[in-house]
């Protein structure tokens, strides 16, 4: 998935005296519209979680009893993921900007801030696929959300804005708008960047309106949750067993888990990707009936093992705590049952739903930690952090963010699992290039039937999320 709100290389390309442009008025100037943008923005993004949470509540509890439906039935799902398919496929067939691009594309640099109409219909379509059950995060749409809404609010002004100055204020958007979605302003920054690829002399002139932005969206998110008690939306691992200090071991399970990460990414990625070409051309059928097959997915593990369909649906952000919380009551047979069901929903929701992928790989990767901790030598909290950093750096490529989001998700042993987290992330990192065509990896296509890489097609798409009347920002 582009990161259409982060600075292309038109903005990397400016000034080449970063000295020069920290001391102007002109950066004041961006300095107070990204203070300023910071506060609506995060507050939108604030209640856009709100509104996909309260819809899976509602959905998935109040709604069947309010029908007469107590205890839910177990069927319950079908009918609701069905709709879910069929009101993405129509945003994706008939709005324009096809609802965003593909999580299956994961983060690259390029395109634009959406204009008003695309934001739209990504906000709608990931509505709808985060509130009603699909295996998607919340990540990707406020990235657009943040970036279309900043630039909105910049050509409301009616001025000439500089192609530069427009892709920065955008990126500011997008930092503040997941400023405390992965517990910290640092990560959401961290993932921007390096998915974005800033470097140089410019990267701090470039970010620090980013980072500005951030801090006032995270004060936003605690006052808001202050306010209201729906909660900051922070993803952290509470109540895992406490943690000493790694040994050999567990450096030699590192390895192992690195392999596996990338193994499982790469199969989920060989299921998704030759169903993307027919599922977009037949999209008005085929989103309904992958709806169907993810809650059968679900419906099969709850009837099997006794525990939830949201384990198998949704992200994985709410429920990953709950699942790590209760590692002990999961048997290695529930625990593969899952990998496998949540896998195959996560490959389906990939194709036919729009969303994030970065939450579902999270917890994929953490079940295998869970896993695999119940063999010798490999406690708990090391084994969650290695596996749900290894998952997130072969779904995303992006090392550096994976490492940060797993000392941030681990708390006060964050600092102690770092040294085994960044060998498996090395490890998963170096397998899944070498398990990931190269130019599918380079550009973020995919691959035909028999895996050979060619760009598929994406019929009546001009630049997904874009302003059709403006390049894109490193054009």
């Amino acid at each position: 998935m582009t990161t259409p709100t982060t600075p292309g290389p038109a903005a990397q390309a400016a000034p080449a005296d970063p000295v020069t442009l920290l001391r102007s008025r002109q950066y004041l100037r961006l300095l107070v519209i990204a203070a300023a943008l910071g506060v609506p923005i995060s507050a939108v993004a604030y209640w856009f979680l709100v509104l996909t949470e309260e819809l899976g509540d509602w959905s998935y509890g109040d709604l069947p009893k309010s029908l007469g439906l107590d205890p839910v039935p177990a069927w319950w799902p079908l009918p609701l993921l069905g709709v879910a398919g069929l009101l993405v496929a129509l945003v994706i067939r008939y709005v324009p900007g096809r609802g965003g691009e593909s999580p299956l594309d994961g983060f690259h640099p390029g395109g634009g801030p959406p204009a008003p109409l695309p934001l739209l219909g990504i906000t709608l379509a990931a509505v709808v696929s985060i509130g009603l059950g699909a295996v998607v995060g919340p990540e990707a749409p406020l990235i657009a959300i943040g970036g279309g809404l900043a630039a909105a609010t910049v050509r409301l002004a009616r001025r000439e804005v500089p192609a530069q100055t427009l892709a920065v204020v955008a990126a500011t958007g997008s930092f503040a708008a997941i400023s405390a979605l992965f517990g910290s302003p640092l990560a959401g920054a961290f993932l921007l960047m390096e998915a974005a690829g800033i470097g140089g002399p410019m990267l701090r002139p470039i970010l620090l309106p980013g980072l500005l932005a951030s801090g006032i969206g995270s004060l936003v998110f605690i006052g808001l949750d202050a306010w209201t008690g729906h909660g900051v939306f922070s993803f952290v691992l509470p109540d895992l067993p406490p943690f000493s200090r790694p040994d050999l071991a567990q450096f030699g399970w590192a390895l192992v888990i690195g392999i596996a990460a990338a193994v499982l990414v790469a199969v989920i990625r060989r299921v998704a990707v030759p169903l993307r070409a027919p599922v977009e051309r037949r999209i008005i059928l085929a989103g309904p009936l992958i709806g169907l097959v993810v809650a059968g997915l679900a419906i099969g593990y709850a009837e099997t093992t006794g525990h939830s369909v949201s384990e198998v649906l949704f992200s994985g952000e709410d429920g990953l705590p709950e699942l790590v919380s209760s590692a002990a009551d999961h048997t290695v047979g529930a625990l593969l049952l899952l990998l496998l069901c949540k896998s195959l929903a996560y490959a389906g929701s990939l194709v036919a739903f729009r969303g994030g992928p970065t939450f579902p790989a999270i917890f994929l990767g953490a079940t295998v930690g869970i896993l695999l901790s119940h063999l010798p030598g490999l406690p708990l909290a090391p084994a969650v952090a290695m596996g749900l950093a290894a998952s997130c750096t072969a779904m995303l490529q992006l090392p550096l963010t994976s490492v940060l989001l797993a000392t941030l998700m681990l708390g006060a042993d964050g600092l102690t699992v770092m040294p085994l987290v960044i060998v498996a992330v090395t490890v998963s990192y170096v397998t899944s290039a070498r398990l990931t065509p190269r130019s599918a990896l380079a550009q973020g296509e995919g691959t035909d039937d028999e895996g050979t890489s060619e760009p598929l097609p994406h019929p009546r798409r001009p630049a997904v999320g874009a302003d059709p009347a403006r390049p894109p920002s490193g054009a």
